[in-house]
């Protein structure tokens, strides 16, 4: 991790009250070395990130639980680089989708909507921060090979 700790902000977007797993999720960001700034729930998207470019936050960790993320989450991405967050980190995760849909096919969505990576269900937050390190790690080799 870099000499500063990178910033990262969670909430649960939309409608949605289920913060418990956000919680558990933004407990172990900071124990893992992060600066986890939580919105909480029921967080509309332009809070996000409104959050993010007030604490030059280098991530966004988006969570739903009740089934309605894919409509929550629609133009995030536009939002972010509206604000200037072109190469801000992007995740969601959760019960994204109503209904039984196979996990692949809502991976691709969320993906092609600009997330960087999609949670399916019950993912384990080990996983979550594996990912945090891989994506950093292979932005930082990226910034070192552009030309100052």
């Amino acid at each position: 991790m870099s000499a500063h700790p990178r910033t990262i902000v969670t909430g649960v977007i939309g409608s949605d009250t289920h913060i418990v797993g956000n919680r558990i999720l933004t407990m172990a960001l900071e124990k893992a070395g992060y600066k986890a700034v939580a919105l909480g729930a029921l967080t509309p998207a332009a809070d996000f990130i409104k959050a993010a470019v007030e604490t030059d936050a280098d991530a966004i960790l988006v969570s739903s639980l009740y089934g309605q993320g894919e409509l929550d989450c629609r133009g995030f991405r536009d939002l972010c680089v509206e604000a200037g967050l072109d190469d801000i980190l992007l995740y969601v995760g959760g019960n994204l989708v109503v209904g039984k849909q196979a996990w692949p096919d809502v991976e691709k969505r969320f993906l092609e909507m600009g997330f960087d990576r999609a949670a399916a269900p019950g993912t384990r937050v080990e996983t979550v921060i594996a990912w945090l390190e891989h994506d950093f790690a292979a932005r930082d080799r990226n910034a070192q090979k552009e030309p100052a």
